[in-house]
């Protein structure tokens, strides 16, 4: 196992969380265009900076879609979902340390209060769909140089399409940590779920579709 892969895909969830959340905790959550940048800007540079050790995951739906369609072994995947999850822990720790606990409980995506558990679930599969696609449509198949900011845009839109309902989340580890840290589990079956399905879902379907185009 790759041990420089493993400290990427944690820097990077790192960042994501650390950036997003103390970005909700700066704004109070009042500005949602101030908290999808910060996300997206934390994911992009991320990928920039660290995507050729490891890929650049930074997501365990994103690297359930990569082991479905046969782009990592099991042991590297389980191997990535450790990193990752750690790095979400430890970076609400840290915004825990500088903000407080109810800060990190108030940066934990949640469904907003107007919508019930399952709209949730339909907005993270969606959301986790676009956001994979462009993973795989930009970096995965055709390895473009503007991969990381394609990938930090895709974050942004669809936070600001989804954060009110589901807090957006797209990436089980940016709500792991903060739940464990800030004590906020409301429906957070809805993060395991919605971005599995929706990841998976890109993965293959995009599989399918570059298959069938080398294919032609």
């Amino acid at each position: 196992m790759n041990i420089r892969a493993l400290i990427a895909e944690f820097l990077g969830v790192f960042a994501l969380c650390f950036v997003g959340i103390g970005a909700i905790a700066a704004t109070q959550g009042g500005d949602l265009m101030v908290v999808a940048l910060a996300h997206g800007l934390a994911i992009g540079l991320s990928v920039v900076a660290l995507g050729a050790l490891s890929g650049g995951h930074f997501n365990p739906a994103v690297t359930f879609g990569m082991l479905i369609t046969g782009r990592i072994s099991p042991v590297g995947a389980v191997g990535y979902w450790v990193a990752q999850l750690l790095g979400g822990v430890v970076a609400a720790f840290f915004i825990g340390a500088l903000y407080g606990g109810t800060a990190v409980a108030d940066g934990t995506p949640a469904p907003g209060a107007n919508h019930t558990a399952i709209q949730a679930l339909m907005m993270e599969i969606f959301l986790t769909f676009f956001l994979v696609s462009v993973i795989f449509g930009s970096a995965v198949f055709n390895n473009f140089s503007y991969a990381g900011l394609a990938i930090g845009l895709a974050v942004t839109m669809d936070i600001l399409a989804g954060g009110p309902i589901s807090g957006a989340a797209m990436n089980p580890a940016r709500v792991l940590g903060p739940a464990i840290i800030g004590g906020e589990w409301n429906a957070h079956w809805v993060y395991w779920a919605g971005p599995l399905v929706g990841a998976g879902l890109a993965a293959l379907l995009y599989d399918f579709l570059y298959s069938r185009k080398a294919d032609s």
